[in-house]
């Protein structure tokens, strides 16, 4: 007797889950990417395939001397997928509650506020942040090279470089220009930290990428001698990854742990008035320009 009343009971289970799974009741559950996809509330905004022009970072010499090089092009066959504005102060806490970032320093350790601007932040800072919040959504979060940031900026962004042409056997005319360029930039100096958008939003649709939060990229500081550049193809320079660069109102060179550009580690110029980032989603796998490949190949030059 009780063989047959399992199997009426089974058949009976059988008919009810087949019912509930027409009727819409049973679901197959989703695949942990596809979880952890609908968990990325991030919000990016996609720019279409191109190129941009933009003058290469670091220190450049000619004869001994520094000068500005030649335009460099940079193309970005698949486009790019950048957040429209900084990581808050209440995300990058959410990332140090989890003990995956570091707590920021004492000026800055109880900043929360989902409106503002994470600031105090370092090169280091920023890369932890991106690891952290790549595992969490299962994208690939990273910092932009320079030049992807110049291209996301558009015409937000202006590259004050000196532009003139000078006699190299006179010196002091190029400084005096880098002094001129230099007093420009502290009279636009303000640090006072203001709600995203309050810096306004670019024709790319990104918000405050010429305000006074700087974004770290992961471009690493250069310097070349362009006479060796020109001539027997031996090695250009030299490459100083422990030095990146940041881009605001102006480029600036800062130290990769260093919170405050304040401080005094701001390798030349004007520092920065605020240290923040945002982050570019690059699920293709493949390493950004700026972070592999030949210094030549990194100018343009290759």
């Amino acid at each position: 007797m009780r063989a047959p009343a399992v199997k009426t009971l089974s058949r009976l289970t059988a008919i009810a889950l087949a019912a509930a799974f027409v009727a819409g009741c049973v679901q197959e559950g989703p695949k942990p990417s596809e979880q952890t996809a609908d968990s990325d509330a991030t919000e990016l905004v996609s720019l279409p395939p191109g190129a941009v022009k933009y003058y290469p970072p670091g220190e450049f010499l000619r004869n001994g001397f520094p000068v500005t090089p030649a335009q460099a092009t940079e193309a970005l066959p698949g486009g790019l997928r950048m957040m429209k504005r900084q990581v808050s102060q209440a995300e990058y806490a959410a990332c140090v509650a989890a003990k995956a970032c570091k707590p920021l320093d004492r000026d800055h350790r109880d900043d929360a506020d989902p409106d503002l601007p994470a600031v105090g932040i370092s090169w280091r800072d920023a890369t932890d942040y991106a690891q952290w919040l790549s595992r969490e959504t299962g994208h690939h979060y990273r910092l932009p090279t320079y030049a992807e940031w110049v291209y996301a900026a558009g015409a937000a962004y202006k590259e004050d470089v000196i532009l003139e042409e000078f006699d190299s056997s006179d010196p002091a005319q190029r400084w005096l220009a880098e002094y001129a360029l230099e007093t420009q930039r502290k009279t636009t100096v303000d640090g006072t930290l203001r709600p995203f958008g309050g810096f306004g939003q670019n024709d790319n649709g990104l918000q405050d990428m010429a305000g006074n939060v700087w974004d770290w990229t992961d471009t690493c500081s250069v310097r070349v001698n362009l006479d060796l550049v020109a001539g027997s193809g031996a090695a250009a320079g030299s490459e100083n990854c422990g030095v990146r660069v940041v881009a605001g109102p102006h480029r600036s060179y800062i130290t990769d742990f260093i919170r405050d550009p304040k401080s005094g580690a701001c390798s030349v110029g004007v520092p920065p008035s605020n240290l923040g980032f945002r982050l570019v989603r690059d699920d293709s796998g493949a390493k950004p320009r700026g972070g592999s490949g030949s210094l030549r190949e990194k100018l343009g030059i290759g």
